[in-house]
């Protein structure tokens, strides 16, 4: 069988340009990335596989460089334009672990940097925008030194949130991103001390993208990625309270049909060996008395759980404006117990009982947005548990209209979860109203 050719146009242009060998190639693209103002490098393995039948689509900085390099297009040195979606996923490879130790033909290869496959799972959430903030963050980190920094970082974070709470995760995303990318490339070179204090934020960061994540409907393997970078970064820094809060956080992130997994990791987040604050702790508790209720358990053992959750609440200082930076769970409070509480109970097979707490905390509590919408989400599917269909849908739409423009996925997936409770009252006119206003609802 006759070997197929290779890249036959790059090979003709560099020997044109009077690069004989692939060495040569390597050392005209150091120049150039230089002169570029680039701190960028690539192997003769690069070039060789550029010089191959298959040389790939290079990413954002090598195309920058041959361009210059050679001053033609790229697609007359032998390489295929991706198409629109794949350049999007393609182009986030240059935000975490851009240097010389890179190898501009495929995704970060440096130890500890975000894998090129996770960082791509974020990439059609994020528009070209909002991918130059990324690549924008390790440059816009490095002009502050020590703990400047980290207060740099703190502070960003901090606004990230905010971010989201106004706008929905997809906004808050690329600065998210951009502070995790600051903190796995500056980390490596930082003194011991530092090093430390950068993990520990790094831990929020990774959390916190984790649930933007997982809002925002990437795959779950993605959340998984975070979540665990989170743990890590938690571990390292001797933070054991945030080791024990994205236990917590994963065991939330935990599928239904999945209840026993969420039931341990909550278990493990309040019996580990570590002392959470008391309102992590309560709301620990009351996601294992969730899952407990999933599981089959009976629901005086749920209630007793929930007691539990009440005590540890109780013995809280008073609650603080949240923020991902400051304590855990500092603005956990009894309205947000409560309403977690009516969700449990209509996992145990008791909506009626759901939907008087959900009205009553809902009425007097005050909530954010994301909150609102996702408490008022969990109404509707309780009314419709109960055999209120009408008043199930009505409650639906209002859910709607606070969880459509900011994207908040946790409410739109309890909407949907919703209308197919509803499905045997398909044909009553409300409950097709929602179901139409979430069928043509943006993905």
């Amino acid at each position: 069988m006759s070997q197929r050719p290779g890249n036959t146009l790059f090979v003709a242009a560099r020997l044109q340009r009077g690069w004989h060998s692939q060495a040569d190639v390597a050392a005209a693209y150091e120049r150039h990335a230089a002169a570029l103002g680039e701190s960028a490098s690539i192997t003769v393995r690069q070039v060789r596989r550029w010089e191959s039948p298959a040389p790939g689509w290079p990413n954002t900085i090598a195309r920058r460089v041959l361009r210059a390099m050679f001053g033609v297009p790229l697609e007359d040195l032998g390489f295929v334009p991706l198409r629109p979606a794949q350049q999007q996923l393609d182009d986030t490879s240059v935000v975490v672990g851009a240097g010389p130790d890179r190898d501009p033909g495929k995704g970060p290869a440096r130890r500890g940097t975000f894998p090129g496959g996770v960082l791509a799972g974020a990439a059609p959430l994020l528009d070209a925008s909002a991918l130059d903030h990324l690549a924008a963050a390790v440059a816009s980190a490095r002009r502050y030194t020590d703990h400047h920094l980290v207060a740099h970082l703190r502070a960003a974070l901090d606004e990230a949130a905010r971010t989201d709470g106004r706008t929905g995760p997809r906004q808050a995303l690329p600065a998210a991103l951009g502070i995790l990318g600051a903190i796995d490339e500056i980390a490596r070179d930082a003194s011991s001390a530092v090093r430390r204090d950068l993990l520990a934020v790094g831990a929020r960061a990774a959390e916190f993208t984790a649930w933007l994540h997982r809002d925002a409907g990437a795959p779950p393997h993605t959340t998984v990625f975070f979540h665990d970078r989170a743990i890590e970064w938690a571990t390292l820094s001797g933070d054991g309270p945030m080791h024990a809060y994205v236990l917590l956080r994963k065991a939330q992130a935990t599928e239904r049909d999945d209840a026993a997994r969420m039931r341990d990791l909550a278990h493990a987040a309040v019996h580990g060996p570590w002392a959470l604050p008391p309102r992590a702790r309560a709301e620990a508790l009351q996601q294992q008395a969730r899952a407990m209720a999933l599981t089959g358990t009976a629901p005086d053992l749920v209630s007793l759980t929930l007691d539990q959750a009440h005590d540890a609440l109780d013995q809280a200082a008073p609650a603080e404006p949240a923020t991902c930076t400051g304590p855990l769970c500092a603005g956990y409070n009894h309205d947000r117990l409560m309403a977690q509480s009516a969700i449990c109970h209509r996992e145990a097979g008791q909506p009626e009982r759901a939907v008087v707490l959900l009205r009553q905390h809902l009425s007097g509590g005050a909530f954010a947005p994301r909150d609102r919408a996702f408490f008022t989400a969990h109404l509707a599917g309780a009314l419709a548990a109960a055999g209120e269909p009408d008043e199930a849908a009505a409650t639906g739409l209002s859910a709607l209209q606070l969880a459509a423009a900011p994207h908040f996925g946790q409410a739109l997936g309890e909407l949907r979860r919703t209308v197919a409770v509803l499905r045997p009252y398909a044909r009553r006119a409300a409950v097709r109203e929602l179901r139409q206003a979430l069928t043509v609802l943006p993905g």
